[in-house]
């Protein structure tokens, strides 16, 4: 983490230091009085509902070595070292920016509509093989998360893989503006945030900002199997002499892709069209999280891991929870929990996943509302609803106000009781509780918002 002198912080900041001893060395930095730690500088960042600079003598008690302080708020504490700065959010995302350019790390940034953190997990595994890593953590994806992971990295960290989230335009550019990665990757343009841009054109060109920030030289890692990222790339200004590759599931659309695929019940084995790779396995379920393995095998080789370090850190992988976990119940019952989020994308693959598994006694499918989809979310859940067959699941239920369109939809074709659609979470964990067996599996996939992780908690129970 950043280790700075007091007067070395300022200066970063184009600040003045005041009060006691300039030559304080701050370790580490936090915006909440619950994660402070001995010598940290705490940021008292503003929100809608709350002022963290009302917290600042709590930091300052807990442990913080000192504090900024902004310009237009009355009454700075005293008794404590403060940098006076304009903006506290401004100042924390130029700190970040000025410890990211005193470190020779080299980053890659990540960002797409789906697969996101499974990717920066690959990569960090497929880097990690080799180097020595820091990744972005939990969901430190955005303009305050992603600031405080760069001042996280130590002076020895050789990479990191940063995650990029976006809800709207700017966004992006901004992240990588502060980053400036050698390498980005774009996983998939989906539906996410239909709600606020309006189109996919649109998410495709948001997402093509990562770009922004790159420099002349860098490598560009995309899904060829989306032509609106070639159409956004084509639209605005790109870093000269940018390598580009591109994977997916498709031969004719891409320099990287698998050509053979199996899958068991632990996870999946494939071979790629690369020379010199054993057959390679990732402890994750789904076509779709080989592809996205696709791109941190091709930022390995771009940075020289060789093919059997990449499958050793493939094989490796530690993934972050709640992205189709595979459970097991006390009753044998399989569950695949895959409630951190939701998109038509991610629900297709998901759906696809539960479908292509063998071995099980019936497959039921929980599934819940995909939230911000925009004015056609109506459509989006029906067309899910109509992909599904009584000839591959044998029961869909759903849960939420839009999930009813998905249930709606498949009652068309399964037969009574085999697909509904329920507004109460009890009624229907009781309901699977009754009928699930132990060879069964259920997939359970749906928004984080509808919080469907106490129906799987309660099946494991």
């Amino acid at each position: 983490m950043i280790s700075r002198t007091l007067q070395q912080i300022a200066d970063m900041l184009g600040s003045e230091a005041k009060q006691l001893n300039k030559e304080i060395t701050i370790q580490g930095v936090s915006t909440d009085t619950r994660s402070i730690q001995q010598g940290s500088l705490f940021v008292p960042l503003i929100g809608d509902h709350y002022d963290g600079h009302a917290y600042a003598d709590e930091a300052y008690s807990k442990g913080a070595a000192a504090v900024l302080w902004q310009d237009d708020h009355p009454n700075p504490p005293e008794g404590m070292p403060i940098i006076r700065v304009t903006d506290t959010l401004t100042a924390l995302q130029q700190l970040a920016k000025a410890y990211r350019k005193q470190l020779p790390v080299r980053i890659v940034g990540i960002t797409g509509s789906n697969g996101k953190t499974t990717t920066k997990d690959m990569v960090a595994a497929v880097l990690g093989s080799a180097f020595n890593v820091h990744k972005t953590k939990g969901n430190f994806n955005n303009h305050i998360g992603l600031p405080l992971t760069l001042l996280q990295l130590e002076e020895t960290t050789q990479f990191a893989v940063l995650e990029m989230g976006m809800s709207g335009r700017g966004e992006i550019e901004l992240l990588s503006d502060l980053a400036e990665p050698e390498a980005a990757i774009i996983t998939m343009i989906g539906e996410s945030h239909m709600l606020q841009l309006g189109s996919r054109d649109e998410i495709a060109r948001a997402k093509a900002e990562i770009l922004s920030g790159m420099p002349n030289g860098g490598l560009f890692v995309y899904n060829g199997d989306e032509p609106l990222i070639e159409q956004a790339f084509a639209e605005r200004t790109v870093p000269t002499d940018l390598h580009r590759i591109r994977f997916g599931g498709a031969a004719g659309s891409n320099d990287l892709y698998p050509t053979s695929i199996r899958m068991n019940a632990d996870g999946a084995y494939f071979q790629i069209n690369s020379p010199g790779y054993p057959e390679l396995y990732i402890p994750l379920l789904g076509t779709h999280n080989v592809v996205n393995a696709l791109a941190a095998i091709a930022i390995g080789e771009a940075f020289g891991v060789t093919p059997q370090a990449i499958a050793a850190g493939l094989r490796s992988l530690q993934m972050t929870s709640m992205r189709i976990e595979k459970l097991t119940a006390a009753s044998g019952l399989t569950v695949l929990n895959d409630a951190y989020n939701a998109s038509p994308a991610s629900m297709r693959a998901a759906i696809a996943l539960t479908e292509q598994l063998s071995g099980f006694g019936r497959k039921f499918l929980v599934l819940g509302d995909m939230l911000e989809l925009g004015e056609h979310e109506e459509q989006f859940h029906r067309e899910i609803g109509a992909l599904l067959t009584p000839d591959r699941v044998d029961y869909v239920f759903t849960f939420g106000r839009l999930g009813y369109f998905i249930a709606e939809e498949a009652e068309k074709t399964f037969s009574q009781s085999h697909a509904r659609a329920f507004d109460n979470k009890e009624q229907l964990i009781a309901e699977l509780t009754a009928l699930t067996k132990a060879d069964d599996i259920v997939l359970v996939k749906g928004s984080r918002g509808m919080r469907l992780e106490q129906v799987v908690n309660a099946l494991l129970e």
